[in-house]
């Protein structure tokens, strides 16, 4: 997952210095007017210096001991009024610092409404935006960790939907091999290469989006086998167009349609038919299956039955969203799925 702008060390970094000399500059800014003092600024220019260096050592220091370790063991726990008594604590502590290092350096008397000009302010302010840069750092991590946790999820389901579409598919494919096998027809051989070819494309070829063209062969090879297993008995027809290369496709998205009808369009059935076309136009992937099924007959189902087609929902609603959409209906004693896709 790439990291968001905000979440860049290096913008973390620029950010915390570009703060940080914005509060150095604070005290010098809001200076008020020290005419009655001018002598004793004269004399001790270099000392008040080594003073304010000190107390913007210090500032830091407090920014990162509220961010790191008052805020998450105070406030995070609602712990206000132990949170006003460390603010007391905080500001008791500092003035004793300033007053000390002040008496240090400094040859004079100590103005203690100089610590409220100089200290008051910048340490709220300080305060806030330490308090705030850690509720907003908080939040991002845990929006990035729910965001992780969510592409982790997704990717467990969808390959737990994939590997339910492969047995589903494996099983129906071996039973027409048994069926063959028992005919002793010479077209077992030919079936056989024809599902080798498909086990190879299910093993490696489908970690990832594949290219189009190589899942409508894989589809292509799937319904030659059904042709071989029906003979005259049902009638398949295809219109699938050759499609560029560089469309991409989720793999085995489209066999549960066809699978889908084979298992219901078939059986008892008078003049069993499926019509499959698949088209693309404009970055559209139209794809359709039709097949005509008995309205009178209550169908006995197996349970393996109900795996392909909520599957495939399940599977575009995770990785389309609202670039696609999906139409069942019955009509005129044909089952219809019409597929449309957005893709790339």
């Amino acid at each position: 997952m790439n990291s968001k702008w905000y979440s860049n060390k290096v913008f973390i970094i620029m950010l915390h210095g570009l703060c940080w000399i914005l509060l150095f500059s604070l005290p010098y800014l809001l200076r008020p007017s020290f005419n009655s003092h001018r002598e004793l600024v004269e004399q001790n220019k270099q000392n008040l210096t080594y003073l304010s260096t000190i107390n913007h050592i210090i500032w830091i220091g407090l920014f990162y001991l509220n961010a790191y370790i008052i805020v998450p063991q105070v406030i995070y726990k609602k712990r206000f009024r132990k949170y006003v008594l460390v603010l007391v604590a905080i500001f008791s502590a500092l003035f004793v610092i300033d007053w000390s290092l002040f008496y240090l350096l400094i040859d004079g008397v100590y103005p203690i409404k100089n610590f409220f000009w100089f200290n008051l302010f910048p340490i709220l302010f300080i305060l806030a935006c330490s308090t705030a840069f850690r509720m907003v750092s908080d939040r991002i991590k845990e929006d990035r960790l729910q965001k992780e946790k969510e592409n982790e999820n997704l990717k467990t389901e969808l390959s737990l939907l994939r590997s339910q579409v492969s047995p589903h598919f494996m099983f129906n494919i071996m039973n027409n091999m048994v069926a063959l096998a028992r005919k002793k027809s010479d077209l077992l051989e030919p079936s056989l290469i024809k599902l080798s070819s498909l086990l190879r494309y299910m093993l490696y070829e489908t970690d990832e989006k594949v290219a189009l063209q190589k899942e409508i062969e894989y589809l292509q090879s799937y319904i030659d086998l059904q042709k071989q297993r029906f003979g005259n008995n049902v009638i398949i027809k295809t219109c699938m167009e050759k499609v560029d290369d560089f469309y991409e496709i989720e793999p085995m998205l489209l066999i549960p349609f066809v699978e889908n009808a084979i298992k219901h369009g078939t059986g008892l059935i008078e003049n069993a038919e499926i019509d499959v076309e698949l088209r693309i136009e404009k970055n559209m992937l139209s794809f359709s299956v039709r097949n005509k099924f008995n309205e009178t007959s209550e169908e006995i189902k197996d349970k393996s039955s109900g795996i392909g087609l909520p599957n495939v929902q399940r599977r575009l609603d995770l990785l389309y969203g609202n670039k696609h959409s999906l139409l069942i209906t019955k009509q005129d004693g044909w089952f219809i799925v019409s597929l449309q896709i957005i893709l790339h």
